[in-house]
């Protein structure tokens, strides 16, 4: 999309319909836009294949109201991370077509249609607590592209119910494992599946498990192969890299 903006500008210098000036302000938005308080990264997404994701924890209401809008007025799709109701209400201020999915604390704004891709992503959660980052992931996924498959309420406490589960769970691609308390989903499902699994440690548990460090420290030390692991509570990155996975072989362009 921004190669074609390239050469939309430089068509339009040669055509004279732009001064000297004008190109080089344009084409000195492409690579990214001072915003004073943050820089927007809009090449980001011919390098990674996905634009720039506004993380909106610790930012105002404002802030991001300004990064989403400049960012869908240049174009770009827009995906902002651990939003709140508030961040949402900025944003939808100035988009109309903003979109919010409370449970994964996301806000969306498409700007070009999702190109799907071929395989799947399943996303399996050991239990209800452990939602709102198997949503983050879950919904992330979607949003680049990826359908997914949900496998919630599933931990070791009750092995019965992820063996149940066990023959939709292999015909997925890459598996992203959620799970708190001691964080053991992840090395079970690595023993049963030939998929690679993204470990999430979630910061779910009671005091030993201090905010999420038993569950990734587990996770670090699992026994079986194929099971990578991101830190606690990055619904978004295990998504992110799932995706990169899942889009192995196929043109993303």
């Amino acid at each position: 999309m921004y190669n074609e903006k390239i050469l939309q500008i430089l068509t339009e210098f040669k055509q004279d319909k732009l001064s000297t000036d004008e190109a080089l302000e344009a084409l000195k938005k492409l690579p990214y836009e001072d915003l004073g308080f943050a820089k927007i990264d809009y090449h980001r997404e011919i390098r990674k294949g996905f634009p720039e994701v506004i993380f909106c924890q610790g930012k105002t209401p404002q802030q991001v109201r300004e990064i989403a809008f400049n960012m869908y007025k240049n174009g770009s799709d827009v995906l902002g991370t651990r939003a709140s109701q508030q961040h949402f209400e900025a944003v939808k201020e100035v988009v109309e077509k903003a979109a919010y999915y409370e449970g994964a604390r996301i806000i969306s704004i498409r700007n070009t249609p999702i190109k799907k891709t071929k395989g799947i992503i399943g996303v399996v959660a050991a239990g209800t607590s452990d939602l709102p980052v198997a949503e983050e992931a879950a919904i992330t996924a979607e949003l680049m592209g990826n359908t997914v498959k949900r496998f919630y309420d599933v931990g070791v406490a009750g092995l019965h119910r992820l063996l149940d589960k066990l023959d939709e769970i292999r015909q997925c691609r890459v598996l992203i494992a959620v799970a708190g308390m001691e964080g053991a989903l992840p090395t079970v499902l690595g023993g049963l599946v030939s998929s690679p699994i993204i470990a999430v440690p979630t910061s779910v548990g009671y005091g030993a498990n201090f905010h999420g460090l038993s569950a990734l420290l587990t996770m670090l030390n699992s026994c079986a192969s194929g099971v990578s692991v991101v830190n606690i509570d990055n619904g978004f990155g295990a998504a992110y890299s799932a995706s990169l996975i899942n889009r192995i072989g196929e043109d993303s362009k």
